[in-house]
């Protein structure tokens, strides 16, 4: 059960997938020793430039001669609309006064840009020969599917529901991963709406499994080895884990983020928009209590991301876990401060004892 058709599909030793966590969390370090302890390690590329994704890719390699991928995200279409950005200004103008911000002029996503750098990348993954890229909010078009196919890159897709799961074998990809509500970060709906998509792993695994034939990757609050057996015997193949990454010691996590997982309990987490424009799980801080009201307002993502981005920075530089966005899924409390040796070699003793 622990060698099985995603780790020969995967070349990998053991079912277990890092999450691809972007923004600075998922180092080469990191992404490097997670392959190199014979899991799957994956580059966050969300929020890179495809320069940027090129000289990390060549990083990983000088890291690791093990299989790794990237995870991109898929742009969706959005709108700028004038009263919306100003409105949400509004209401962050006081915590940028508060962290002392005085930025003039906060430049916007552009929509043509964003599926330009997108499709760079797609290029990127290609011309570097990545053998695993997987995708978050929404598919790539068949077109990508066909190229990776006769490239030998294997494509993985993010679904929250059956009919996206359903929609993503469909489509030709090969894997995918199921994010159950409980997952930390961004929600990778992509069919269904924020409501909809909150269907917890235990209960979307098997409905999944009976639905469609393509391995299946399981992902949200999975912490050790007893939920890595579970998400087996309900059918899938492998898991994917961010929370357990995210406060090992090769993280590029700030260690206020790492603290604050590290103290959280089992309720501390909930969903918000107010970071980002899309629905997120993180840890509960004044920014998140103090937006909610407001939660339905704010502008989507990416322009939201792009007007709270200065406050996120800047209260991490100066030590204030109250406007970070501090993703984490609901297993938090089960994290560990510990090498991603010491994690996959904690989580497969702990799943072979369960499977005795």
């Amino acid at each position: 059960m622990l060698e099985n058709e995603i780790t020969k599909l995967l070349n990998i030793n053991y079912p277990i997938i890092q999450a691809p966590m972007a923004g600075g969390i998922a180092t080469c370090s990191l992404v490097a020793a997670v392959s190199n302890n014979g899991a799957l390690g994956m580059i966050g590329a969300g929020y890179m430039s495809p320069i940027q994704l090129r000289e990390q890719i060549r990083e990983v390699k000088q890291l690791t001669s093990n299989n790794f991928g990237v995870n991109l995200f898929v742009p969706g279409e959005f709108e700028i609309f004038e009263n919306d950005v100003e409105m949400a200004n509004s209401l962050l103008n006081r915590f940028r006064e508060e962290l002392n911000i005085h930025e003039e002029k906060i430049t916007l996503p552009n929509m043509e840009n964003a599926f330009q750098s997108y499709m760079e990348q797609i290029q990127v993954v290609i011309e570097e020969k990545v053998p695993i890229c997987s995708f978050t909010f929404g598919v790539p078009n068949a077109d990508i599917v066909a190229e990776f196919k006769l490239e030998g890159i294997i494509s993985i897709g993010t679904a929250t529901t059956v009919e996206e799961a359903v929609s993503i074998e469909k489509l030709g990809m090969d894997v995918v991963v199921l994010q159950g509500s409980e997952a930390g970060g961004h929600r990778g709906n992509f069919l269904s709406g924020h409501e909809e998509s909150l269907i917890g792993l235990m209960s979307l695994i098997p409905q999944v499994a009976d639905n469609v034939c393509i391995p299946i990757v399981a992902a949200g609050g999975i912490m050790d080895g007893r939920g890595l057996m579970a998400a087996l015997n309900l059918g899938a193949k492998a898991v994917q884990m961010g929370t357990a990454f995210l406060t090992c010691e090769e993280s590029g996590a700030n260690p206020l983020h790492k603290e604050a997982i590290m103290h959280s309990k089992d309720g501390d987490t909930t969903f918000t928009r107010a970071f980002s424009g899309k629905w997120a799980r993180g840890i509960k801080n004044k920014f998140i209590m103090e937006m909610e009201e407001h939660e339905d307002s704010f502008p989507n993502f990416p322009v939201q991301n792009s007007l709270t981005q200065l406050i996120r920075k800047e209260s991490a530089i100066q030590n204030n876990i109250e406007y970070m966005s501090l993703w984490s899924g609901q297993s938090a409390a089960l994290a560990r401060i510990e090498t991603v040796e010491e994690l996959v070699k904690r989580v497969m003793d702990e799943a072979r004892k369960v499977n005795r």
